[in-house]
């Protein structure tokens, strides 16, 4: 078995690198990064490191390949060229005759509300058709997705969203890394499809009120519109795609997008997720500290 990892840089695939490191030994294992000025992060680890380019051919990437038998496809980060981006790692995994794909796709991408969800969609679909072993691991948010931005929320004290109360069922980072691993180093999951979402649930209130009850300080969450929330973000500085992306994902939860029930992700990784408090609690106490 050896094993590579897309996007291995990025904050998911170190912590993949961290896992399987628990679960095979080092050489079994390939880093697969753009940057390779950026991967020397990466030697720590004492994995192999080659250069991979998702806007390559097919072709191109084939060589970074070799002797690879499971590949981790992470999702780029470049909304609106996902597709043809992905298009070419499937297409070069083909070429390489790997033995399993495993693709971080989003929770019930196929009848998710979020715009995010097309893209994923479609590369589902490119997965299947290649006719591949695969995994599609469907990851709902990070919990540091909303946590990372709290030390300004309490600066300001508020949270300001338009989630209109929804429930999330979010899980850490490190979660859907473990699950990542354990798919990657066990048999059993060729062609199955895992909704991966927190055990517990919330709102964006709870996420105030942890806020408030861990920092001292009082922050209140704030609902706004789609519209609002877009504007808002646009004039602290993010850019308009990003704000919208950000904005429609806000109004997907009232609409159901990021809450689950499924437990397939405790089931992977053997125990409870972590909860939305303890995530708050870690950063924030390397924000205050």
């Amino acid at each position: 078995m050896r094993i590579a990892i897309t996007g291995a840089t990025g904050q998911l695939g170190q912590l993949v690198l961290q896992q399987l490191l628990q679960r095979t030994e080092a050489f079994n294992i390939v880093a697969l990064a753009r940057d390779l000025n950026k991967a020397e992060v990466l030697n720590q680890y004492g994995v192999e490191i080659r250069p991979f380019n998702y806007d390559n051919s097919p072709e191109q990437l084939l060589s970074s390949l070799k002797d690879i038998t499971h590949l981790l496809l992470i999702s780029s980060s470049e909304v609106g060229k996902r597709v043809t981006q992905h298009q070419n790692v499937i297409q070069a995994a083909e070429l390489a005759g790997i033995q399993l794909i495993a693709y971080t796709s989003l929770l019930d991408a196929d009848q998710s509300p979020l715009s995010l969800a097309q893209e994923h969609v479609a590369t589902e679909k490119l997965i299947k058709a290649s006719h591949l072993p695969y995994t599609i691991l469907r990851n709902n948010w990070y919990s540091e997705n909303y946590a990372m931005t709290l030390p300004q929320s309490i600066e300001t004290g508020a949270i300001i969203g338009a989630t209109h109360h929804g429930q999330i069922s979010s899980a850490s980072r490190l979660d859907y890394a473990t699950a990542a691993a354990v798919i990657l180093t066990s048999d059993g999951h060729q062609n199955k499809i895992y909704e991966l979402a927190g055990d517990n649930s919330y709102i964006l209130d709870d996420v105030a009120q942890w806020a408030t009850e861990i920092s001292g300080k009082p922050v209140v969450y704030q609902d706004l519109s789609e519209d609002e929330l877009k504007q808002t973000l646009i004039k602290v500085g993010l850019p308009e795609t990003f704000a919208d992306i950000l904005a429609d994902a806000d109004e997907g939860v009232s609409k159901g997008a990021m809450y689950s029930d499924r437990k397939d992700l405790h089931q992977l990784i053997g125990r409870a997720t972590t909860p939305m408090a303890e995530t708050i609690r870690t950063i924030l106490s390397q924000s205050l500290s």
